[in-house]
């Protein structure tokens, strides 16, 4: 494969003997080491030639230096300052004002006179708000908007004037001063001669400035189009037909140079793909199966895959080329900065700024991001006080005494991060002393971003000390925010070596046999026709500038020029319709596949393996008998015993491993702790009857305390949780709605003057021992009953449950089937009346019977256990017998859990 660059240099050299006073000027800086590689290869002695990338002949011309973005907003902000009485802040200017610059820069690329376009502007807009009758209202936005689009020009011309003052600026000011100097220019270089190669759509500067080049008679341009595009009303040869068809001096010269390698045998593949990293994976089998990456270019149309590919290639790939920034966003860093600014945004949104004290979610995420994590020896331990001790806000003390063994180097940085800064520039500074800290003990890459972070912040703090825009953290955080998403990490590599990974416009003048090209979809190539720019449509069509019709003709003369002369193509797209544009390939590919007859088609999906997963089985040995011995002394609860039958694994790690779930700071008041919360207040209010008739009198004057206990409890459990505003305070109402609705029903119940209501006994702790037969040795049952009582001679057995209860969970009947998750409620309510009747030698000629009381569903009041199936005759009655055949049933789950030969095995139902 001959290269275009091969061809051009070939034609040159037919005609140019010494490059000494030679310039070649190319689309891209990419382009320029491909140039000399190729000229080592074609002349053994003699003078390189001057080679420049359009940008570098730009600044020769104008002798403009150009400014990088940061630096042109920060003028921009003081120009507008001084033109506006009234300017926004900081923060709101640049959220509109880098639009602002990207339509200047376009206007002076395109050399559109400002002032002409900008009072087209207002006039367009002065006649939208024109009304015969005068019935169009204006508010303060609109009235905003139109004075904005009026000043705009003012704007411009200040700023332009402010720039050539500085001999600074942004590419289209260089544009546009390169114009007024060319003559100039050409006039101090007479016995230069200039080459332009490989370029394709250029803006009226360019144009412009390349006929004035050719003018001069000695000078040429080489132009990269295959006949295929150019003999035909193809898109991708739109403009080349344009200019040689305008152009005066193709009126004399012959357009240079048409080729017809597109025409020749190929290997095209077009590949759909379910999402974007089965397109990245697929990419992987492809390298995989080549002998050798030379030559060969893989090419991401959406470049925001490059992580994702970075770690997607194949092992064998020794030496790569990546043509393209990696986005700061996704850089560990990033990250980390943001944590910082996190840490003050919510101390300010929560307002604990004057208490310097600090959100944990925010403290955590910043102690536990990799960079910080292993510097400080005692963060896990810190996190747990923290939950420990329920701290929803972390005090600047706190951070001190996780400090406090730490080397004074690290605790001096980490610290000053948590104390109240005096200026925004002092901020800066704990950033930059950070990053410092950071530097010592990271790899080669990890040095790279901090660097570019370094110099970022640098840059921040000299503009910050000359012009003081920034007047908070806030406004910094949101300008770092907007700075990130338009910044990328730039990588260097050898790019004659190995496998070169490039954007679509890096490929500019660059040939490879093998091309790879990614994400061919609509909406990505070409790029969706939504415009960030004041400057509407058909007013950009009315002065000549491009609209989304000439980049799609630009993407389209890319993607062809790629197919011209490679051998093996692989174009990827994605197949899945989970964003706007995918799922449907490229219009350019449909092209591709109308032009030719030898593509083949495919469709790949990610491997599915189907996993067998075997259930999760311990077996028991003589440590694990051990343990089940200690814990038939200590004794089986009912939600140990519950916790068995419905997952024995569980039962395994909380009884035998004792691992206990992690503690977190309980935020918003856990479930849990809402009935604690119920539990205990009901405890302490009935406490002082027990053993007394409880009368109606009783129950008023426990409503007028209820409420303050359940203060007290949620302060005991809650710990140090906030109670008065939010989610909290609404499971406050609850739980004071709960205990309030309880009093109610029992207070009508009292004033029924033939009910009479014993309180026996509450919170009362039970227990037993039974003996089962093939083991040795007894087994203690044990359980908390919440209240016993006595209603007109029937003993009650009550359990208090904060969530929903219906009568159907404690219908038993059947013992066998106790083994069901809908019986475990009957259960713990029999196993509380069994441990009752053992422990106080019940007589069972009385009446015994055991439920719940369910605050959700306080309406359907006592819920007894009930043996029947009959609607209309419940047996609510729990007797000696009924009793004996539930702990029968018990002991068989007793045997299975002491039965060494059988292991304990995960449920194949289990559904969490």
């Amino acid at each position: 494969m001959q290269s275009f660059i091969s061809e051009t240099l070939d034609d040159i050299l037919q005609t140019t003997q010494t490059f000494e006073d030679v310039v070649f000027i190319l689309p891209s800086q990419r382009a320029k080491v491909f140039v000399k590689q190729e000229f080592k290869n074609k002349i053994s002695v003699g003078f390189l030639p001057e080679i420049l990338n359009i940008e570098q002949f730009i600044q020769q011309v104008s002798g403009v230096q150009k400014a990088d973005n940061i630096q042109l907003l920060f003028h921009f902000y003081s120009i507008y300052k001084n033109v506006e009485k009234n300017a926004d802040a900081f923060d709101v200017f640049s959220s509109w004002a880098l639009t602002v610059l990207q339509d200047f820069n376009e206007l002076d690329q395109h050399l559109v006179n400002t002032k002409d376009i900008f009072i087209y502007l207002r006039d367009i807009e002065r006649l939208r708000k024109w009304s015969v009758k005068g019935t169009f209202k204006e508010t303060d936005l609109i009235r905003d908007h139109y004075s904005f689009l009026e000043k705009l020009n003012v704007y411009y011309d200040a700023f332009y004037a402010f720039l050539i003052d500085k001999n600074i600026g942004y590419q289209g000011l260089m544009y546009r001063e390169a114009v007024k100097k060319i003559d100039h220019f050409l006039s101090q270089n007479r016995n230069k001669k200039f080459f332009f190669i490989g370029f394709n759509a250029l803006n009226k500067s360019e144009e412009k400035l390349f006929q004035r080049v050719l003018e001069l008679g000695n000078s040429e341009i080489y132009w990269d189009i295959d006949e295929a595009f150019f003999n035909s009303s193809h898109q991708a040869g739109k403009f080349i037909r344009k200019y040689e068809s305008e152009w005066k001096y193709f009126e004399k010269n012959q357009l240079k140079t048409i080729g017809n390698s597109f025409s020749n045998t190929k290997n095209i593949k077009v590949i759909g793909a379910a999402k974007n990293t089965t397109q990245i994976k697929y990419v992987g089998e492809i390298l995989e199966e080549m002998p050798s990456f030379a030559n060969t270019a893989l090419v991401l149309a959406d470049e925001t895959l490059l992580p994702i590919t970075l770690n997607s290639l194949p092992k064998a790939i020794n030496a790569i080329n990546i043509t393209m920034g990696y986005p700061l966003k996704d850089v560990p860093t990033t990250s980390l900065l943001f944590a910082i600014f996190q840490l003050y945004t919510s101390q300010e949104k929560l307002q604990k700024t004057t208490l310097n004290q600090f959100y944990y979610k925010d403290v955590i995420r910043f102690l536990k991001h990799q960079s910080i994590y292993k510097l400080l020896c005692s963060v896990d331990v810190f996190t747990t006080q923290i939950a420990k001790n329920n701290q929803t806000f972390i005090a600047e003390s706190d951070i001190e005494l996780l400090l406090k063994n730490e080397d004074d180097s690290i605790k001096n940085v980490i610290h000053n991060l948590f104390k109240p800064f005096i200026s925004v520039t002092d901020f800066i500074n704990q950033i930059l002393a950070l990053i410092d800290v950071l530097k010592v003990e990271v790899n080669t890459l990890e040095k790279e971003y901090l660097f570019r972070f370094y110099t970022a912040f640098t840059q921040l703090k000299t503009l910050q000390t000359e012009f003081e825009y920034f007047t908070d953290l806030k406004t910094l955080s949101q300008f770092f925010k907007q700075l990130i998403d338009s910044e990328s990490l730039s990588f260097q590599g050898e790019p004659l070596k190995g496998l070169q990974l490039m954007g679509m416009l890096e490929t500019r003048v660059l040939d490879f046999e093998n091309v790879i090209l990614t994400s061919a979809n609509e909406g990505v190539l070409p790029a969706s026709s939504q415009q960030n720019s004041f400057i509407p449509f058909d007013v950009k069509i009315e002065f000549g500038l491009p609209t989304y019709r000439e980049k799609d003709a630009i993407f389209s003369y890319h993607f062809f020029r790629l197919m011209q002369r490679a051998k093996n193509i692989y174009i990827l797209y994605n197949t899945e319709h989970d964003v706007f544009g995918s799922g449907e390939k490229s219009r350019f590919v449909t092209q591709l596949e109308m032009l030719r007859t030898d593509i083949v088609h495919k469709i790949v999906s990610p491997k599915v393996v189907a996993q067998h997963t075997a259930l999760k089985q311990v077996a028991k040995n003589n440590d694990v008998l051990e343990r089940l011995k200690e814990i038939a002394k200590s004794g089986f609860s009912p939600s140990s015993l519950t916790n068995y039958l419905y997952n024995p694994i569980a039962f395994y790690k909380q009884k035998i491993l004792k691992i206990k779930e992690f503690d977190d700071v309980e935020e918003t008041v856990a479930y849990n702790t809402l009935g604690t919360i119920v539990h205990e207040t009901l405890d302490e209010l009935y406490k002082p009857f027990v053993g007394k008739f409880l009368q109606e009198e009783n129950v008023e004057e426990m409503q007028k305390i209820a409420k303050d206990l359940i203060i007290k409890y949620f302060k005991i459990e809650f710990k140090n949780g906030d109670i008065s505003t939010g989610k909290n305070r609404l499971i406050f109402e609850v739980a004071n709605r709960f205990v309030a609705n309880f009093l109610t029903k029992e207070r009508a119940l009292l004033k029924d003057e033939n009910n009479q209501l014993k309180i026996v006994a509450t919170e009362e702790n039970l227990s037993a021992e039974i003996t089962v037969d093939g083991l040795d040795f007894p087994i203690k049952l044990h359980g908390n009953v919440d209240r016993v009582d006595e209603l007109n001679g029937e003993l009650r057995i009550i359990d208090y449950k904060s969530g929903m209860v219906k009568s159907p969970e404690l219908k038993v009947l059947d013992f066998n089937a106790l083994r069901e998750k809908e019986q475990y409620k009957a259960i713990q309510v029999l196993l509380y009346a069994f441990l009752y009747t053992k422990s106080k030698n019940f007589d069972f000629t009385k009446n015994l019977k055991g439920g719940i009381y369910s605050f959700k569903n306080l309406n359907e009041g006592f819920l007894s256990i009930n043996f029947s199936s009959s609607y209309k005759n419940p047996e609510t009655n729990i007797t000696q017998e009924k009793l004996e055949e539930f702990i029968s049933q018990l002991k068989e789950y007793l045997l299975e859990i002491y039965n060494m030969e059988q292991e304990f095995l995960e449920p194949a139902d289990l559904k969490y």
